[in-house]
């Protein structure tokens, strides 16, 4: 399975199973782990519309983007 590296600033939705499912937000850090087979990354999200207000890491493979910075006008 490719994974796509989203780039902070990226408009994400938390598609994972657990409290924050659905909820969208916006990147506000990317690290990435190179040399393997598909890069894994993590998230660091500032989520729009839950109860905890501090920015929250979520692993690649529970987000999915919705738009890039560059098609934000």
């Amino acid at each position: 399975m490719e994974r796509g590296v989203f780039s902070e600033g990226s408009r994400v939705q938390i598609i994972s199973y657990g409290p924050f499912r659905g909820l969208r937000g916006t990147i506000r850090t990317a690290h990435c782990l190179f040399g393997i087979e598909d890069p894994l990354c993590f998230y660091q999200i500032v989520l729009e519309g839950a109860y905890i207000r501090e920015p929250i890491w979520f692993e690649c493979d529970e987000v999915d983007l919705l738009a890039s910075p560059s098609s934000v006008l």
